[in-house]
């Protein structure tokens, strides 16, 4: 049946399920699709009354991509490079511009839809091409791809890559927020598999759910997170069984690690985390951009790069705060006029919640 998950009985009764087990629950999501679901079909608030409060985690990658890195893809720009950007990327501020802006100032920037969309356009210029690849385990496996496949001699590649399962090992360890439960992505899932997850629930004692992205899906993921924590169980559950395995996919992992290696790597709104981010091999450093063009981003050595003023996307990212309680929500900061990237991407939480116009 076409919209079988999003059936409002079938919905109506997961949430009943939820309520009768009494609980007051502090969860928290990854996934920039997730809040999508939950703010455009209300169901924050209905959850909210049965005792669920959700949270947003750093599952953004658009909004968890530095101002450093930013102004790294800019000052390569103004010295006549082709950048080749997803374009949630364009508006998102860096320390000293963005790359929208660099454009109309006549820089070459061009937004692709994927990897192999940069390597076209590579092979069509003489010019070098620098892809700024962003993006958690589901899209670093195409550009691993791409790159073994054998890409232009003028393709390079601004690395960017972040791994989900570090950054959820220092929300926990930071402790700034209590939480009884994570909803893991979907997307990303469907890549690692569950095993990556497992430490958090046998280390910290947190359950967590595997949840897909209609709103059955969230609401059954957080039924099964409940019930853990009404038996005092703390284990990695997939309720998303439709397309994510416990294995994964360990083709697109192995392509994956045979190209990009971990690396320490600091995420916005939070410190340097260990091995949470993902930097070509060396034997890929011919395609490396901040090692052929080490020269010219030497002049970013030992600056600082601060947040926008005023700019709560690290604390939403941290779960911290909601959208709706940074002071800039919807005045100083808008989509048509944004501070920081979590009001510019479509997977950022004040995107969506001002495109719904609602918390709950």
């Amino acid at each position: 049946m076409k919209y079988q998950y999003r059936d409002r009985e079938m919905g109506e009764r997961i949430l009943q399920k939820i309520g009768d087990l009494d609980l007051e629950l502090t969860l928290m999501h990854v996934c920039g699709t997730h809040q999508d679901t939950l703010i455009r079909h209300g169901l924050q608030g209905l959850l909210a009354d049965v005792g669920v409060d959700i949270r947003q985690g750093p599952g953004c990658p658009v909004c968890v991509t530095t101002p450093k890195e930013i102004e790294e893809s800019l000052l390569l720009a103004k010295n006549g490079k082709t950048i080749l950007v997803f374009g949630d990327m364009l508006k998102v501020p860096g320390a000293s511009s963005s790359l929208s802006q660099a454009k109309t100032e006549g820089c070459d920037v061009r937004v692709v839809y994927g990897v192999d969309d940069g390597v076209r356009i590579a092979r069509g210029i003489d010019n070098d091409c620098v892809f700024m690849s962003i993006g958690f385990e589901t899209t670093t496996p195409s550009s691993a791809a791409a790159l073994k496949a054998k890409t232009p001699d003028n393709f390079y590649v601004l690395t960017c890559n972040r791994l989900v399962p570090p950054a959820l090992k220092a929300i926990v360890q930071m402790g700034e927020i209590r939480l009884d439960g994570l909803i893991e992505p979907g997307h990303v899932s469907t890549i690692i598999g569950s095993e990556p997850y497992r430490f958090i629930s046998e280390e910290y004692g947190i359950p967590q759910v595997i949840a897909g992205f209609e709103p059955l899906d969230l609401l059954m993921g957080v039924y099964m997170l409940a019930k853990q924590k009404m038996k005092g169980e703390s284990k990695v559950e997939i309720e998303y069984t439709r397309a994510v395995r416990e294995e994964g996919n360990p083709k697109a992992v192995e392509v994956m690690d045979s190209v990009f290696e971990p690396t320490d790597v600091k995420w916005r709104g939070f410190p340097v985390i260990p091995d949470s981010g993902q930097e070509l091999r060396e034997e890929y450093g011919s395609k490396n951009a901040r090692l052929v063009f080490e020269d010219i981003l030497a002049e970013l050595e030992g600056r600082e790069f601060p947040e926008p003023e005023g700019c709560l996307c690290g604390e939403v990212l941290r779960g911290i705060v909601t959208s709706d309680e940074c002071p800039l929500f919807g005045t100083a900061c808008t989509p048509e006029s944004p501070v920081g990237p979590c009001m510019v991407s479509a997977e950022g939480s004040c995107n969506i919640v001002y495109k719904y116009g609602k918390m709950g």
